[in-house]
């Protein structure tokens, strides 16, 4: 009778085992949000964050079911236009635009909101340099301009030229 309970024993500790294992293995998941606990969420990783702490969060990509962490960055404009990294503002750019967009809240005043932290959140990483806040300019008039329009931050820098009127202003600048 030993072996057959000895066994029994084993069988019940491996199944318990394995079952454990598999739910620490799986990691720590997200309970889905309500959409008022989601657009709360949104909106503190849009305006409530630093920038540096909006970066961390994205990447770890919390909410990945019910949030757009998707992002081409700057892309066809200069992510990092004279040596200023914009990379960071325009992935939380985008992800305003994406997010209240799936959430329906992308009006107007909404999008202004989004482009001034945009605009903001360039002007942390430029400090007191006037040329870099030059640029961060041109870039927050192509979003003011092509923003609504467009289905990214680095599109609507392009319809603008943003690109030509950065290079054109460096120049001004250096030749200054």
């Amino acid at each position: 009778m030993r072996p057959p309970a000895r066994r029994l024993v084993r069988s019940f500790f491996a199944v318990t085992l394995v079952g454990l294992l598999s739910l620490l293995g799986t990691g720590v998941a997200h309970a889905a949000l309500p959409p008022a606990q989601l657009q709360a969420v949104t909106d503190d990783y849009l305006y409530s964050r630093s920038l540096a702490e909006f970066s961390s969060i994205r990447a770890q990509q919390p909410y990945a079911d019910q949030l757009d962490w998707s992002s081409d960055a700057c892309s066809w404009s200069p992510d990092q236009p004279i040596g200023y990294d914009f990379t960071s503002s325009c992935h939380r750019h985008d992800f305003g635009y994406r997010n209240y967009k799936l959430q329906s809240r992308f009006t107007e005043e909404n999008r202004l909101r989004i482009d001034n932290n945009f605009r903001d959140d360039m002007y942390s990483v430029c400090g007191s340099s006037s040329t870099c806040r030059g640029v961060a300019n041109i870039y927050y008039a192509a979003v003011r301009q092509f923003g609504g329009s467009s289905t990214s931050t680095a599109e609507a820098l392009t319809r603008a030229n943003a690109i030509e009127k950065a290079e054109l202003l460096v120049a001004r600048s250096a030749a200054e």
